[in-house]
């Protein structure tokens, strides 16, 4: 198999007839219940689960899921393919479960993300079906190792004035200019705002080209400065949203 992250329909196809793959369906229980992959495993709470960033929260966090790929067959020797229902409601929840089974030591070469979603890649090799499957309960590999993945709070307010490292927000319009806090509701977290210096490429337009076309909106954080068409970066062929960025907002999300 390929060292990409992506794999596509036709790649998982062969996939599943030459080794041990697990399939991982992210979507809600009516969504599931009503089609998902012959074989798939609905996890939700990939997209669901809300973990604070203590010891004691990412200790938490690495025991539900542990155990949920567990019970979903993965030991280590099974290739984990994550995939989701569709855009709406899905929003790329798959590419959580890619970051936590990521975050909890499984191999990068072992986890996979499908490339589109369910009803868009249905075929006759990949048939949809009601039935829930139950795998066989594995032990899921853990450790405690820090495998630098997710960054905490002291270290983002140690690099956040640091110019040679990036810090690129995904969020939504909303979020970046501080209207609201999160998408679970407007003052779902304590604080609203933005880190110092970042720069902003929403995800939701790269959803949308898989259909629409390229679409990229970007913003960038100078602290002091009103956000103008003209302090944005622009590429030929895609288009930005300049008026819902002069707002001059300078949060600190941290």
């Amino acid at each position: 198999m390929r060292a990409s992250v992506l794999i596509s329909a036709a790649e998982l196809d062969e996939a599943i007839r030459s080794e041990e793959v697990v399939l991982i369906d992210t979507s809600d229980a009516a969504h599931y219940a009503e089609a998902h992959f012959h074989g798939a495993v609905s996890i939700r709470e990939i997209f669901t689960y809300l973990a604070t960033t203590t010891p004691q929260g990412l200790g938490a966090l690495r025991a539900t899921f542990a155990a949920a790929f567990g019970k979903a067959g993965l030991s280590v020797n099974e290739t984990a393919v994550v995939y989701e229902q569709a855009m709406a409601p899905g929003f790329a929840q798959s590419c959580r479960g890619y970051i936590l089974l990521r975050y909890l030591g499984y191999p990068r070469d072992k986890v996979k993300v499908l490339h589109g979603w369910l009803p868009g890649v249905e075929c006759g090799r990949l048939p949809s079906t009601t039935e829930v499957f139950t795998p066989a309960c594995a032990t899921f590999p853990t450790t405690d190792d820090d495998n630098g993945l997710l960054l905490d709070l002291v270290e983002m307010k140690r690099i956040a004035d640091d110019p040679r490292i990036v810090k690129l927000d995904v969020r939504i319009v909303d979020e970046w200019i501080g209207a609201s806090s999160s998408p679970y509701g407007e003052d779902f977290c304590p604080r609203k705002g933005r880190i110092p210096h970042s720069v902003w490429i929403e995800w939701v337009p790269h959803d949308e080209a898989v259909c629409h076309g390229a679409a990229l909106q970007v913003g960038r954080e100078n602290p002091g400065v009103r956000l103008t068409p003209s302090s944005l970066w622009k590429k030929p062929a895609y288009r930005t949203h300049a008026s819902t960025l002069d707002h001059g907002t300078s949060g600190r999300g941290t």
